[in-house]
């Protein structure tokens, strides 16, 4: 995705040959193109990751390197002007496409999509796209968002992050070497060799411990960065027979293609398994320009992967908006071989429109650095603004609707009780389409501490509303997120009784003996032991947890005999346990929100048969000798019909994803908890 261009000079004759002196490599254009290409296909058509980016992140590594090199040996090395090369090669596509993003985005995208796409779109302005993913990454709230139209731009922003620090480390080495220009290079292949050792290393451990935080992070990216510069500052001095480049050569180029083949590289990069895309293509640059008919050289260096090449970064930038908008339009998974070509198409057009209205008039203009830099600085308003002005709308929608649920407009889950539902006049939608994705119960703003047992997790307790007043009682929720939305629908009661309410909660770990959605998982079954231990100590008045799992079409519903277990422990510590029937859960991917939007509210496509997901009798009633310390509590008529299960009630949206429900409907559920609650902590 680097954009930058080397000078012209002449090709090698010999058979055994140094790459010395070459400044011109057409074949690494053509190897942006494969890569490019690479990214793309396996985008459109497959679903996963390809390794391309890495490549890119190695060529722009390669290129810098060699550039910020021979500026610091000639005396010329300026930050201001480098950066405002940069910035003139890089921002003018990038800021196109994303004002094209908001224009998209703001006209085809269903409203429940908004706020996270703004999100990621102001990320994406600053160039910090990755760490505003990675932070999603440990956010379990946040972990059901969309692929939203400018996700792609973490690679770009980790670029540019390191187009800001490579001329600052380069700097500081010219500095210490000191007027010896010669040591430079030998002192900055010291620090590109340990930067590269120290990235990696802590890219393969944090892989092994959380992949998703890895991905997205800066720190386990940089020593692709860096092996690109430890080549450029060793390339010159290899000397390879031509036999020896046209094999090497083929091998980079076959390796590249069968990386994403092989590997599943969204799930197992960035840690030693990256090595594989990015030594591929530090193969084909060793190989550079054999000379040889038969030498991949010469596909790579042919006019037409060369032309490619120069379109590879626009070609980047807008395959996937394009991609996203075309299955969110068609509300599609999958593209297909048409709708596949028809993406590359639209793509290759845009990027041909950037490549020469946009980025070679910007890049053959006669400006200054000055004026360059005020042209970035007017490119980011003119995409702030545009993007404040969709927020704008989506906060009025926001703010349009009624401020509170249960009234006769909108009773919610209370339509159920008194059997009112289909004489409810329709109203509009609570929560607002456009804040529905955020609509959770978020224990994270009570009072947090961390567990004495386990540092990195929390028990967090509802504020009183008289700290002065001792609680009543005192009721613990344990579990995962299907436990956590529970607690919307306690708060009222918990206000209104006085009692202490804590929530200790871990997401995809219910509270059990086992590690019940990811088998074998250690931070769940870590946490569930100190969770006990925890419950040991505080001797809560009742311990409210999830009485089954999985109610997904296909009667899947379970009570697994970790479930049990955990309640026998209570059971001898003489804690009662509330244990609740989960709710209903759609196939993932499903966006209630968009079905509503697309297909209309009360559409049967966005419903399921409850009796595809319910058996006439619970799962806990076929577990035998259940401990007598537990009260099973079942809403599925509150999330359910005698035939069909919704995703609105009352005008009141159900789902914010496709299993959770929306803290505003759990809200309007408060009256029948709290009876419930009354009924069986009273009895306490």
């Amino acid at each position: 995705m680097d954009h930058s261009r080397p000078g012209p000079s002449e090709e090698p004759a010999s058979a055994v040959v140094s790459q010395q002196t070459r400044r011109f490599r057409p074949e690494l254009q053509g190897l942006r193109a494969f890569a490019v290409a690479l990214v793309v296909v396996y985008h459109v058509w497959f679903g996963r990751v390809s390794g391309g980016v890495d490549v890119f992140f190695l060529i722009s590594g390669f290129l810098l390197t060699g550039q910020l090199v021979r500026a610091a040996g000639r005396g010329t090395l300026r930050f201001g002007a480098q950066w405002a090369r940069q910035a003139a090669r890089l921002l003018p596509a990038a800021f196109t496409v994303l004002l094209g993003a908001v224009a998209a985005g703001w006209l085809l995208l269903p409203e429940a999509r908004w706020q996270q796409t703004l999100h990621e779109l102001f990320a994406s302005a600053f160039f910090v796209e990755n760490w505003r993913l990675a932070a999603d990454s440990v956010d379990y709230a946040a972990q059901h968002n969309t692929q939203s139209l400018v996700q792609h731009f973490w690679s770009l922003s980790i670029q540019v992050q390191f187009y800001v620090l490579w001329p600052l480390l380069v700097a500081l080495v010219a500095l210490i070497a000191g007027a010896a220009r010669d040591r430079l290079r030998p002192y900055l292949l010291l620090a590109l060799g340990g930067l590269f050792v120290a990235s990696l290393t802590f890219s393969v451990a944090l892989t092994i411990t959380d992949q998703p935080l890895a991905y997205f992070h800066s720190l386990t990216r940089l020593w692709e960065f860096a092996l690109g510069g430890l080549l450029a500052l060793t390339i010159d001095a290899l000397v390879v027979s031509a036999r020896t480049r046209v094999l090497l050569g083929w091998l980079g180029v076959v390796g590249l293609v069968a990386c994403g083949a092989v590997l599943q590289v969204d799930a197992v990069f960035p840690g030693f398994a990256a090595l594989w895309p990015t030594g591929a293509a530090c193969l084909v640059l060793v190989a550079g320009a054999t000379g040889s008919r038969v030498g991949v050289d010469r596909i790579l260096a042919s006019r037409p992967l060369r032309y490619l090449g120069d379109l590879s970064y626009a070609l980047y930038l807008w395959h996937w908006p394009v991609l996203i908008l075309l299955l969110v339009t068609r509300d599609q998974e999958a593209v297909g071989l048409r709708g596949g070509l028809a993406v590359i198409a639209v793509s290759v057009v845009l990027a041909v429109l950037t490549h020469h209205l946009v980025e070679e008039p910007i890049r053959r203009a006669a400006l200054g650095d000055r004026a360059r830099a005020r042209g970035a600085a007017a490119g980011l308003v003119v995409v702030l603004l545009a993007a404040g002005a969709w927020q704008w709308e989506t906060t009025n929608r926001a703010n349009s609707g009624p401020a509170v649920v249960g009234d006769e407009s909108h009773p919610g889950a209370m339509a159920m009780r008194f059997g009112f539902t289909d004489a409810v006049d329709e109203a509009p939608l609570l929560p607002p389409l456009v804040t529905a994705q955020d609509d959770w119960s978020r224990i994270e703003y009570w009072n947090c501490a961390p567990l004495s047992r386990l540092p990195e997790n929390s028990a967090c307790v509802l504020p009183p509303l008289d700290p002065a007043v001792p609680p009543s009682r005192r009721i613990v929720v344990v579990g995962d997120s299907h436990a956590q939305q529970f607690t919307a629908a306690m708060v009222p009661w918990a206000h209104a009784r006085n009692v202490e309410l804590t929530a200790i909660i871990h997401g995809a770990c219910p509270y059990s003996t086992a590690s019940e959605v990811y088998p074998g998982d250690p931070a769940c079954l870590s946490f569930n032991d100190a969770v006990a231990g925890e419950l040991a100590d505080r001797r809560p008045d009742a311990v409210v947890t999830l009485a089954s799992r999985d109610v997904t079409t296909g009667m899947t519903e379970t009570t697994p005999p970790g479930f049990v277990d955990r309640w026998r422990e209570l059971d001898a510590l003489g804690i009662p346990v509330i244990a609740l029937r989960d709710n209903p859960r759609f196939e993932p991917g499903f966006r209630p929100a968009d079905c509503l939007q697309q297909a209309g509210r009360g559409a049967e496509a966005c419903s399921l048969e409850r009796a595809a997901l319910y058996a006439p009798t619970p799962p806990w009633e076929e577990v035998p000798d259940l401990p007598p310390n537990v009260s099973f509590l079942d809403y599925t008529d509150y999330f359910c019909g005698p035939q069909t299960c919704p995703v609105e009630i009352g005008n009141v949206l159900l789902y914010l994803d496709f299993n959770h429900i929306t803290a505003t409907y759990m809200t309007s559920l408060a009256p029948v908890v709290g009876e419930d609650l009354d009924r069986l902590v009273g009895t306490v």
